[in-house]
């Protein structure tokens, strides 16, 4: 296939995943939306008013980036780990893989359709912030970046779960009890300035600290981690992920019997 043929192949698979879950949206995009304005509600509103500012920005205002970032995440890697397990539970990944569409065009139509969902999820989360507060921007290129490079990572993350997966469990164990400790202990809630020198050390190994921060340093101009560190990183998790899971595809890890 030349490079016309392989962009069409591209955006055929974009095109069904952004359609698959816009057509379901009340599935896809309304409940995190819920369930992000509940978390405004009692931890900012309710439990951030006891909390008091931290680096000088009211609890509430401290908390949007974190819970954007946190949607985008989900959303990111829910949509793509179910998609491309779906497609391999009902055989349909197998007409791709007899066709002459390159690896790096299935992998990249299934991350691009989760990096969408992810963003879009992210700016209604947003959006409904700002009946909360009203949260600053201090650097949007930084906040683009950030939340591109977020969406990417956990979309590739999803494709993976979704080849390496065997049966419907294998789909949930992965965010269950990864992902979830990984986001309630990145930042999202709290500054690790808040906490011992011991956890605080060891929170510098969990990668979703460094998606978070650097958001937030987007918005408010403060960091807990140096800025060019959390990119570095965030480019490095992309890289490997993205090598694995071409590799896996080239070798039929997961995908043939």
């Amino acid at each position: 296939m030349n490079f016309h043929d392989n962009f069409i192949a591209l955006q055929t698979i974009v095109r069904k995943e952004v359609v698959r879950f816009v057509r379901i949206w009340p599935q896809t995009l309304l409940p995190p939306v819920i369930t992000q304005s509940l978390y405004f509600l009692i931890f900012g509103k309710f439990i951030g008013s006891q909390v008091g500012n931290i680096q000088g920005i009211s609890y509430m205002s401290f908390l949007v980036p974190g819970l954007v970032m946190m949607a985008v995440i989900n959303n990111s890697y829910a949509n793509v780990v179910s998609s491309f397990f779906g497609s391999k539970f009902q055989h349909n990944v197998e007409e791709l893989l007899v066709s002459p569409t390159a690896n790096w065009v299935i992998l990249g139509g299934y991350v691009v359709g989760g990096v969408l969902r992810g963003i879009i999820v992210g700016i209604l989360v947003f959006g409904v912030s700002v009946f909360f507060t009203r949260p600053t921007v201090s650097h949007a290129g930084l906040i683009a970046v950030f939340i591109l490079l977020t969406a990417v990572v956990f979309s590739l993350g999803g494709f993976l779960n979704g080849v390496i997966a065997t049966k419907f469990d294998d789909v949930s164990i992965f965010p269950t009890f990864i992902i979830t400790p990984l986001t309630y202990l990145g930042g999202v809630f709290y500054s690790i300035h808040s906490l011992p020198d011991s956890w605080r050390n060891l929170s510098r190994f969990n990668p979703i600290l460094y998606m978070v921060d650097g958001f937030r340093y987007g918005f408010y101009g403060f960091s807990d981690v140096n800025i060019g560190v959390s990119i570095t990183a965030l480019v490095f998790l992309m890289a490997i992920l993205t090598a694995v899971n071409l590799f896996f595809l080239e070798k039929g890890v997961g995908l043939k019997n």
